[in-house]
């Protein structure tokens, strides 16, 4: 069964909303990269019964990204925080490199400081 990485960014997401026997099976294959007979072993379980609830909480998350979107959108915001920070650092550039604008220096760390905070 070929992993799909996006499942452990969406388990971020969504994990809380999938029942707590799915949640610990798919954690127990994406993020503790267990297999399907180790996770059969320690819930007690047949692997098709692990393959089974792994498929089943794949789609759901896959179901609520695509009704929600929360993912996309946060990809697309760390995307948008990326490009001011890379702005701001260009106009500190600038600034530094022309004429010298204490008040514009300080916005642009400002700016740069914002975004780095809203991408923790």
């Amino acid at each position: 069964m070929a992993k799909n990485l996006e499942i452990s960014l969406l388990l971020d997401f969504y994990g809380e909303m999938l029942t707590e026997k799915q949640r610990e099976v798919i954690e127990y294959y994406y993020n503790d990269d267990l297999s399907l007979s180790e996770i059969a072993d320690n819930e007690g379980i047949t692997r098709q019964g692990v393959r089974d609830s792994i498929k089943r909480a794949e789609f759901q998350l896959l179901d609520m990204e695509e009704r929600l979107g929360l993912a996309r959108r946060f990809r697309e915001m760390r995307r948008g925080l990326e490009e001011i920070s890379a702005a701001a650092e260009q106009i500190k550039d600038y600034n530094e490199h022309s004429i010298f604008s204490r008040e514009l220096e300080d916005k642009a760390i400002r700016i740069l400081d914002i975004a780095e905070k809203l991408c923790e």
